[in-house]
């Protein structure tokens, strides 16, 4: 391009300036890696002509002063509920191209910057009108920001919603299925002892593959920004400690487990159900990591009014320092040296969501553990 001998409005400008204003957006989208690696250049070009054109038209439009105060703010005119802006096709594409959002938002940033900086390199000096095209100009970007942006989030819940679905439904039934059917054979009765036991394995697998269905529901709940629901109601938690731990005994007969609990009222306000799956996981890493030879304790202190505090204690090799830095964290999980060939059956995210579900009650979960004293998780909730 050279330096123009008339005066050119904005909108002009981005029509006959169309191929360099897309060559500097390709250039910048090829650098959003890895979702650019391999897309084609007609791909990442996408919908910037239609959105460039979206502007233009913008800015030679009439626009009334509480149009603009609108624009302003990203709310422009809609296209109606059966038609997508070229914003919108463009969102579409980006998600499914695998750009997130911050990439996506990044495209119409570098296409602001270039826009304005050929303008402004191909003008001897700005005109009278020159700061109206511009208002006008980022007013126009903002819409389709805005557009894009709502788009994305739109297909985003709607994914989680159907993810949630598939998950929460039709994978649940057949398990279900599954399991009652094994429960079922069971109670009848088998004719061999080898029957019994494909049927209980049967039956063990349905309940485990339930349990990570269960802790991927919840893992999506969490990444999707959604808390964990609770159903609070007074409970005492003392009777729940001891029916988790008579649950796991009759799992693991040749385990030893202790529930001890401070004299005093002990009762407080929280999820049964929850808070149970948190105790369950708990104990439940304690037999899978503990000593076999010493009981797995749970102490119930009440040292403080206004909060309970539960501990889960165990000895045996105890977790290395760093991996206890993120053992919160998802898809973290400790080395069963017991029972190597078991490692590939859990995810990794049951302390995770104890955690997730320990902190939607406004509770803390924390550990401890060395080789002189052993593991102990601690639980500190408020009681009410």
């Amino acid at each position: 391009m050279t330096k123009q001998q008339g005066h050119r409005r904005l909108a002009e400008f981005i029509r006959e300036n169309q191929a360099a204003i897309v060559a500097e957006w390709t250039d910048f989208a090829r650098t959003l890696s890895p979702a650019s690696d391999k897309m084609s250049k007609l791909a990442l070009e996408d919908h910037v002509l239609d959105i460039l054109g979206f502007v233009a038209d913008d800015l030679e439009s009439a626009q009334t002063p509480r149009e603009q105060f609108d624009k302003s703010r990203g709310k422009g005119p809609t296209n109606g509920p059966f038609s997508e802006s070229a914003a919108e096709i463009h969102a579409a594409l980006r998600l499914a191209d695998g750009f997130d959002i911050d990439q996506m938002v990044s495209e119409y940033r570098a296409l602001r910057a270039s826009i304005v900086k050929l303008w402004l390199t191909n003008h001897e000096a700005l005109a009278s009108t020159d700061l109206q095209d511009l208002t006008r100009f980022n007013e126009a970007i903002d819409q389709a920001v805005t557009e894009s942006v709502a788009h994305y989030t739109k297909t985003i819940d709607n994914s989680r919603n159907l993810f949630l679905g598939v998950l929460g439904h039709d994978l649940r039934n057949p398990l279900s299925a599954v399991s009652m059917g094994a429960q079922w054979i069971e109670r009848s009765g088998t004719t061999s002892l080898k029957q019994a036991k494909v049927v209980s394995e049967i039956r063990t697998a349905a309940g485990r593959a339930t349990q990570i269905l269960n802790d991927l529901l919840d893992l999506t709940r969490s990444s999707f920004g959604t808390e964990i629901p609770l159903a609070r109601t007074k409970t005492d938690i003392a009777s729940l400690c001891q029916q988790i731990a008579d649950e796991l005994r009759v799992i693991n007969p040749d385990r030893r487990f202790e529930v001890v609990a401070d004299e005093g009222n002990t009762t407080g306000h929280c999820d049964p159900a929850r808070l149970g799956q948190v105790l369950s996981n708990l104990m439940g890493n304690a037999v899978q990591y503990g000593d076999v030879s010493s009981p797995i304790t749970v102490r119930l202190s009440l040292s403080d009014p206004e909060i309970i505090t539960l501990a889960v204690h165990n000895l045996g090799t105890p977790i290395p320092i760093e991996l206890q830095k993120m053992i919160f964290q998802s898809w973290m999980r400790g080395q069963d040296v017991k029972n190597p060939a078991e490692q590939g059956t859990h995810l990794g995210l049951g302390l995770y969501i104890a955690k997730l579900i320990v902190e939607a009650h406004g509770g803390d979960l924390s550990v401890a553990s060395n080789e002189q004293t052993g593991t102990t998780f601690s639980i500190r909730l408020p009681r009410s």
